[in-house]
């Protein structure tokens, strides 16, 4: 030390300067053998409202239209679906589900009501698509139906009877108007949301009074049969941490088995919304860093909730997050139709790594939304349809559904733009039940290669496959002409050493690597 402060002060400075531009090596240490947690497989659900294009056009085109069908059912979009292996659908919405009544949506399509879409559009709905539509398209895909009754508008008997409708297995005004209806057996669905966005579009409530409104609510929600109901109370707007703390303190834990959260990924204002398509390096990495901000949000509302449920068993769900843009020129602004690229796949990618991280606490999320509605996984336009890169995403990630949480440790270097800056690998490690590592990469930055040693911890690799996600650009989107612009094939660049990985990670790309 004293030798050096006898330097003269330019090399003192060409010495301080060599040390700071050392390339910081990328390393992942994955311990396989550490692990408790097991993440959910229902954190990878989704969400389809009445909204725009989403149900009808999207879901339900009715089993007269010209474009191919299943009973009704969009026969493209419901093979996608099927084929991602969804574990959870919300519907009827969103603010949709607090002007829905359930009634009008039952009996002969012919003889139902019409309703104004008052939220989204002002359109008329016909009705069509309603209890049995759905229900039955969640038995044709494979998945959980999650329904959210109605408060804002409704009433206490009108969900009651909802429940026994669906649920009730035995003699009753609402079962047998089921079995009337042409459905025998009761469908015995788990998943039951009390109203939605209460403190806003549900009813413009404080927290103390829905808080109430939720304990009544629940109160008439019953289990019927073997049947037990998980019901999940209407829960914050991104940092509104008074709402979380109301509630929790002023429901009885007996009386939920969940809280939501809501947080969308915007750039720019709720009023002036930027383009989904066209964005420079820097508004990228703006938005990728609002995405990254999922981290606090959830750690603050768990801290909140750990503080009245130290057992944590009361599930923290978010039933609405993604990116909200700028509508497509042209398109209607009601309808929330927007393109999705790579940008969007990387914000999938981030906020997925992040529910993984909190799988002690995040027990469900749902994106919104599944069909020509903000970040989609599918658009269709007539008879064609395209999937996205935010669908890849959730395809490349399966394989973290109800796998353990791996202890990892991740150097990486930054990537920065203006005053922004996040880490250049987003990283997530699980362990699937037959012993496989699985470890999803994404790569933010816009133009760089990284070249990343992985250290295996606990396991003694014998071989190892990778699948990518990839385009030309950050900006790079699938279209009706060009479907395959942004996709996923087979990734090879790597090599296996003992415990050690050698991964040459494309510039803009997420990887799932699994090794055996």
């Amino acid at each position: 030390m004293k030798k050096c402060l006898t330097f003269p002060l330019p090399i003192l400075l060409m010495c301080c300067i060599s040390f700071t531009v050392v390339a910081q090596k990328n390393q992942l240490i994955v311990n396989a053998d550490q692990g408790s947690a097991t993440i959910n497989k229902h954190i990878y659900g989704h969400f389809a409202e009445h909204l725009g294009r989403c149900i009808y056009g999207g879901i339900w085109v009715g089993p007269d239209s010209d474009i191919p069908n299943e009973d009704g059912y969009r026969l493209d979009v419901l093979t996608a679906l099927k084929n991602l292996q969804i574990p959870n659908l919300r519907w009827p919405g969103g603010c949709f589900a607090d002007e829905y009544h359930w009634t009008d949506g039952i009996g002969d399509p012919k003889d139902r009501p019409t309703m104004v879409n008052t939220h989204w559009g002002g359109v008329t709905e016909d009705n069509s698509f309603g209890t049995h539509e759905f229900l039955n398209f969640c038995e044709k895909i494979g998945t959980e139906p999650y329904i959210t009754g109605n408060v804002g508008s409704g009433s206490v008997d009108e969900m009651s009877k909802w429940i026994e409708y669906i649920n009730f297995d035995g003699e009753s005004p609402m079962s047998n108007l089921r079995k009337k209806n042409g459905q025998e057996n009761p469908w015995n669905i788990k998943y039951w949301g009390v109203g939605n966005e209460s403190w806003g579009c549900g009813g413009n409530m404080t927290a103390e009074y829905y808080a109430n409104e939720y304990r009544r609510y629940a109160t008439y929600a019953r289990d019927y049969g073997g049947n037990e109901l998980f019901k999940i109370a209407g829960g914050a707007s991104d940092w509104d941490f008074n709402w979380t703390e109301v509630l929790m303190k002023n429901i009885p834990l007996r009386m939920m088995d969940a809280i939501s959260l809501h947080y969308y990924t915007i750039t720019g204002t709720w009023a002036e919304k930027t383009s989904a398509t066209q964005f420079d390096n820097e508004r990228y990495l703006k938005t990728l860093s609002q995405a990254a901000r999922m981290d606090e949000l959830i750690t603050r509302h768990s801290s909140i909730m750990d503080q009245y449920d130290p057992e944590k068993k009361v599930g923290l769900i978010v039933d609405e997050w993604g990116t909200w843009f700028e509508v497509e020129p042209g398109t209607n602004p009601g309808f929330l139709f927007q393109q999705n690229t790579m940008r969007d796949a990387f914000v999938a990618a981030i906020t997925l790594n992040i529910f993984n991280k909190h799988a002690e606490r995040v027990y469900m999320a749902n994106l919104a939304q599944t069909v020509n509605v903000l970040q989609a996984l599918i658009l269709t336009d007539d008879t064609n349809m395209i999937l996205t890169p935010t669908y890849h995403i959730f395809d490349l990630y399966r394989a973290h559904q109800d796998a353990q949480l791996l202890s990892h440790h991740l150097s990486t270097e930054e990537v920065s733009f203006g005053e922004q800056k996040l880490e250049s690998l987003q990283v997530s490690t699980s362990k699937s039940a037959d012993g496989t590592v699985n470890i999803s990469i994404a790569n933010i930055h816009p133009d760089k290669k990284i070249d990343l040693e992985v250290l295996l911890r606990g396991i003694d690799p014998k071989s190892v496959t990778a699948r990518a996600l990839t385009g030309p650009s950050i900006d790079a989107y699938n279209t009706f002409d060009n479907k395959e612009a942004v996709k996923v094939s087979d990734f090879k660049d790597f090599k296996l050493n003992k415990s050690q990985l050698q991964i040459s990670v494309p510039a803009h790309s997420v990887l799932m690597v699994r090794v055996k």
